[in-house]
């Protein structure tokens, strides 16, 4: 079946980490906004200049601009059987812009929510420490180093906690994902297109849960 599978799930979820998995075994291919993105810093195109002038003045990319860069890349060869939706959409409003999409490409929509309890959500982003020399990344809760504070690979470099792994910054991210995305969960449930998957434990086990619904 061709389909357009698409990811929703809180910052922390995991759910980047199941989208790259399933492009790697199944050979869906996993398009995220942060890549489209980049992509149009590099292009010469009319809609890329468009973007790039958008972004070099500081203002929001618009739900009408942004599905037009969904549109031009999901139209290219390697997404003619179906593909993975990572970023996209955050609102219902521009779900029923990908409703549209979804009819002229002749492909269903199917939603799944990478599921986690806010408990382990604050875990996992608050808890996260990387080594500014090689970029390794630990978690004191999860994957603590040996020496609290020191990388296990530079044991002299001290590891840093990123302004954004504040616990008042990721409360405000998880509270604004909140709002954001309830309608969503909403627009995809009440037309039975909306798929739950339980996000906590080990990332092999959560992509068996996946793997049966794709």
């Amino acid at each position: 079946m061709r389909r357009i599978i698409v990811f929703i799930g809180a910052p922390g979820a995991g759910k980047g980490t199941q989208a790259r998995l399933l492009q790697e075994r199944a050979g869906i291919p996993q398009i995220s906004t942060g890549d489209m993105f980049r992509e149009m810093k590099t292009l010469d195109t009319p809609l890329a200049r468009e973007v790039q002038e958008i972004m070099a003045s500081g203002k929001l990319v618009s739900d009408d601009v942004t599905y037009r860069i969904v549109k031009e890349r999901t139209s290219r060869d390697d997404c003619r059987d179906g593909y993975i939706l990572d970023g996209y959409p955050r609102t219902s409003a521009q779900a029923e812009q990908l409703e549209e999409l979804s009819k002229e490409q002749g492909m269903d929509v199917l939603a799944i929510e990478v599921d986690v309890p806010r408990g382990e959500l604050m875990k996992r982003l608050t808890g996260r420490r990387s080594c500014p020399e090689c970029g390794e990344i630990y978690n004191v809760y999860f994957k603590p180093p040996k020496k609290e504070g020191f990388c296990d690979l530079h044991p002299e470099v001290e590891l840093q906690h990123r302004s954004d792994d504040r616990e008042d910054k990721v409360a405000t991210r998880l509270e604004v994902y909140d709002e954001q995305t309830k309608p969503l969960l909403e627009y995809y449930a009440s037309s039975g297109r909306l798929e739950k998957i339980d996000g906590t434990g080990d990332v092999e086990a959560i992509y068996a849960g996946l793997s049966k619904l794709v």
